[in-house]
């Protein structure tokens, strides 16, 4: 199996100005990211950006980056254009880390692209973990997943789901039955990877509505009738850095 990280980064973050150079232990973030991600099995790690100063960081650690446009509408108009520049091929993996994961697990990265690699039938992978608390469980800002018997995605959502209907209100999986315990919720993590020719094509596809009123692009994806394969890890995966806050904290863990 062969596959490609595209990393997209922009300078533009409202919570966290020039969030993919911050500094994290003398190195900019979007370099720790890429540094993670070369750990896997890709066969190389590019960065996407529109940014100048961006690429002069990454060649100076010796970084694979590539300029695309400053107008796309979204990341996945960037990943497209970067599959271009480099020549990918449609059959051919990618997987998208984001910019701001300096703790992404390289076995994920694997895990994913293998799924997908495995899986003709979809156009897309990504994974999942078990949901423990009932906080998160309840917490709209955390995604969940439910699929199938073959662990595709049926739905992604910012509520509660699925809905058990006998335990309203409580961790229902934490409840046992006379056939076993109850499957716990699915907190969907976001890395995918995609077929190129899917990454192509995804960007013209009109948004859904399901998607403007969850704001998950995901689910555009699903309302076209494309599949997304489910990797479900044990683990809940390192945080990402979206504040101020989360970013003092990864710098303690990197000193």
């Amino acid at each position: 199996m062969s596959f490609t990280v595209l990393i997209p980064a922009r300078l533009a973050s409202t919570r966290l100005p020039n969030k993919p150079l911050a500094d994290i232990g003398g190195v900019p973030m979007v370099v720790r990211v890429a540094q993670r991600a070369m750990q896997s099995a890709a066969s190389r790690t590019v960065v996407a950006t529109d940014s100048t100063e961006i690429i002069d960081k990454c060649r100076a650690f010796g970084i694979l980056v590539v300029l695309t446009r400053a107008n796309h509408p979204s990341g996945s108009d960037r990943l497209a254009e970067a599959c271009s520049l480099l020549g990918l091929a449609d059959d051919d993996i990618v997987v998208n880390v984001q910019g701001d994961e300096p703790l992404i697990d390289p076995t994920l990265i694997n895990a994913v692209a293998q799924l997908l690699s495995e899986r003709p039938d979809c156009a897309m992978s990504t994974a999942a973990h078990p949901i423990e608390q009932l906080a998160d469980f309840l917490n709209p800002n955390v995604v969940k997943v439910v699929l199938d018997a073959r662990h595709t995605a049926l739905y992604f959502s910012r509520a509660p789901i699925p809905a058990a209907r006998d335990y309203a209100g409580k961790a229902w999986w934490k409840n046992s039955q006379e056939d076993g315990e109850l499957p716990k919720p699915l907190r969907h993590v976001g890395i995918y990877a995609y077929r190129v020719g899917f990454l192509r094509l995804f960007p013209s596809l009109p948004p859904a509505p399901l998607e403007q009123l969850e704001s998950l692009e995901q689910l555009r994806a699903l309302w076209h009738g494309h599949r997304i394969a489910v990797h479900i890890t044990d683990d809940a995966p390192g945080a990402g850095v979206d504040t101020p806050e989360d970013l003092e904290r990864t710098r303690k863990l990197f000193s």
